[in-house]
């Protein structure tokens, strides 16, 4: 039996469903932590929406850049989605548990958009490298074509990969089904989970934090060849306009991996803490809520098509 009284499971594959983390046993807590959720879920969904919206609306932003904006909007949204909702609904409804399947869907799916970030990261740094780089051939390298094998890439591959992790995950035993986390995080699955098959799964977070800094080091690579192509552009404004556009995107870059990689590799403790509740937050919320601040309302496009969305100029905000 938990504190509260809940038998808890042991050794189960067919576990028929978990127990999720209270954010506090205070409800003044509890209603702060599901204010905090829902603000952070209500701009990344906002943000992100009014970027698809505004692209495929505007025919001027067809283009290759934005085409993979919209994906990466897509991904954002759809991982605030899986995780925030269940959580607050727990929360009001004074409930923990998820059933087993919502809890395999839910690891699948999360997994899925986290690998379709970092591929987007670096699809997207590619993307600038090409037109700071090499403008005369953008276009022929970043054809229709082209993106689509990209983005189609993406997908076949972070969907294997959130179902390698997701296999590996629930085939092992699982000694209790506590979960010290307010949704399925892996490295609490883990925690979790009776020997057998555990080092197996270590060993592919393992390998995919080695690929995640593989794409950073892409990155960094990448950035570091704008850069110096940045410091030939004759023009102050050009040079600044193409700072603004790649630093924050490396910064971004760098609190995903960084977080990320932390948040699975260290070692869990044995009782929920609020150090847990804000590494989880910087890593699976925080980058997706930036990322329509940082890549579009600084881009004049972006702010004109938003704009024009709403029938008046509600962004007319200093183009940097």
């Amino acid at each position: 039996m938990d504190e509260d009284g809940v038998p808890l499971l042991r050794i189960h594959n067919d576990t028929s469903e978990f127990l999720l983390s209270e954010f506090s046993k205070i409800w003044e807590l509890q209603v702060m932590h599901i204010a905090l959720l829902l603000i952070l879920c209500l701009m990344t969904v906002t943000g992100n929406l009014l970027i698809i919206t505004a692209v495929v609306c505007n025919h001027h932003l067809h283009t290759p850049m934005y085409f993979f904006l919209i994906n990466l909007a897509m991904q954002d949204t759809g991982s605030v989605s899986i995780i925030i909702p269940k959580a607050v609904f727990n929360t009001l409804m004074k409930i923990r548990s998820i059933s087993h399947s919502g809890c395999v869907a839910q690891v699948l799916l999360f997994v899925f958009f986290l690998s379709c970030h970092v591929s987007y990261l670096t699809v997207m740094a590619y993307d600038r490298y090409v037109a700071i780089c090499n403008p005369l051939r953008y276009e022929m390298i970043m054809n229709r074509k082209a993106c689509t094998k990209m983005i189609g890439s993406v997908w076949i591959a972070s969907l294997l990969n959130a179902s390698l992790h997701t296999t590996v995950t629930f085939i092992t035993p699982f000694c209790s089904n506590i979960i010290n986390q307010f949704f399925c995080e892996i490295p609490y699955l883990l925690k979790i989970a009776c020997s057998g098959l555990y080092g197996t799964e270590i060993g592919v977070l393992v390998f995919s934090a080695i690929l995640g800094f593989g794409c950073f080091a892409f990155v960094i690579v990448t950035y570091v060849h704008v850069f110096f192509a940045v410091l030939r552009i004759p023009s102050v404004q050009g040079r600044k306009k193409a700072f603004s556009t790649c630093l924050p995107h490396l910064i971004v870059t760098s609190l995903f991996v960084f977080t990320g990689a932390f948040a699975y590799l260290r070692n869990i403790s044995d009782s929920p803490s609020h150090l847990d509740f804000i590494i989880t937050i910087t890593y699976s919320i925080i980058p997706s809520m930036l990322n329509p601040l940082i890549y579009s309302m600084r881009n004049k496009d972006i702010k004109v098509a938003v704009s024009r969305i709403f029938g008046h100029g509600l962004f007319h905000f200093k183009e940097v």
